[in-house]
């Protein structure tokens, strides 16, 4: 009995090392490790780059039903490591403050799965920051001090600031105040800053970047139908002068989020990306009848979402990334 006791405890101790549940329950996945931001590079503590690879949720006040567990779980299963939570900023795009509670459902359910998660203040119709500066304080306030510590949330500040909007003047300021209201709470997240033209124009940030600050990340975004070799030059441009970068949102059709696919272009984004270690984000997780919705529109699942339930785009990013 002694030697079938120790049997048992050894087995017990093996299995609670590989992360399995004595009783048949799933144990919470491995913490992810804590990132910073070393020269170009997003790593982890051993300075060991980190490829951010995942998949952006659409409007959160759109598609709700899939912010949850199961469906993270199945993205991660077709090797995703990171969840973008798109929170519209502007009241025209579905801005509710009742949708925090998303964003936390959102957090918890890629924690609980060992994934990182960004919390995307998913600024567009509104164009310049500063519209909803107020607002964003409040977001990004209650956020800091909601997680400020957990290493696997990042946060990004504007996703596509556009129009008549310049990073001088509009977009570094807003950037700096919000970064150091960040910094009030969570002193070392990765704090992802949007660049001019819809996170585009990484080659003039890189001129003149935000300087004085620790783990700050700038946002690139293409769609490769419509983006091709000049903003590709852009990316390698801001890479060169050192400028860290994390696409937080590409599709692999027209800018419009619709359109025809160009796997061609799309197999020369992937390269470059690979070949720098870049970090990359799809939009966007719906069944919305349009290219860039990685689910197939006849597809009513909301988790447990295989690779045949997945649209064109869908399939050959998860192939491909």
């Amino acid at each position: 009995m002694k030697k079938k006791s120790m049997l048992i405890a050894a087995c017990a101790a093996v299995m609670f090392a590989l992360g399995i549940a004595w009783g048949g329950r799933a144990c919470q996945a491995a913490k992810p490790s804590a990132l910073k931001v070393k020269d170009n590079k997003i790593v982890n503590a051993s300075d060991k780059a980190v490829v951010l690879k995942g998949v952006s949720t659409h409007g959160i006040a759109w598609y709700p039903q899939y912010v949850n567990k199961q469906c993270f779980k199945s993205f991660k299963k077709m090797g995703a490591n990171t969840i973008r939570l798109a929170f519209y900023s502007d009241d025209s795009a579905g801005y509710d403050k009742s949708l925090y509670i998303k964003v936390e459902e959102g957090v918890k359910a890629a924690t609980d799965l060992g994934m990182y998660v960004i919390i995307d203040w998913h600024i567009l119709s509104d164009g310049n920051p500063k519209k909803n500066q107020k607002k964003a304080k409040e977001f990004f306030t209650y956020f800091a001090k909601k997680y400020a510590g957990q290493t696997n949330v990042l946060y990004e500040i504007c996703n596509e600031p556009n129009g008549d909007v310049t990073w001088g003047r509009d977009i570094k300021p807003y950037a700096e105040k919000m970064i150091k209201l960040i910094r009030k709470y969570d002193k070392n997240g990765i704090i992802i800053v949007g660049t001019p033209t819809w996170s585009q124009d990484v080659d003039l940030v890189a001129e003149d970047p935000i300087r004085n600050q620790n783990n700050i990340a700038y946002a690139f975004h293409f769609y490769a139908a419509t983006h091709k070799d000049q903003l590709r030059e852009k990316l390698k441009t801001a890479n060169e002068k050192g400028l860290p970068v994390i696409v937080t949102e590409f599709s692999i059709c027209d800018a419009s989020g619709n359109g025809k696919i160009d796997k061609k272009e799309a197999k020369a984004w992937m390269k470059l990306l690979k070949k720098h270690k870049i970090g990359r984000v799809a939009w966007n997780i719906s069944n919305k009848n349009e290219t860039s919705a990685l689910i197939q529109p006849s597809c009513k699942k909301t988790d447990k979402i295989s690779k045949k339930n997945l649209s064109k785009s869908g399939k050959w990013i998860v192939g491909n990334w």
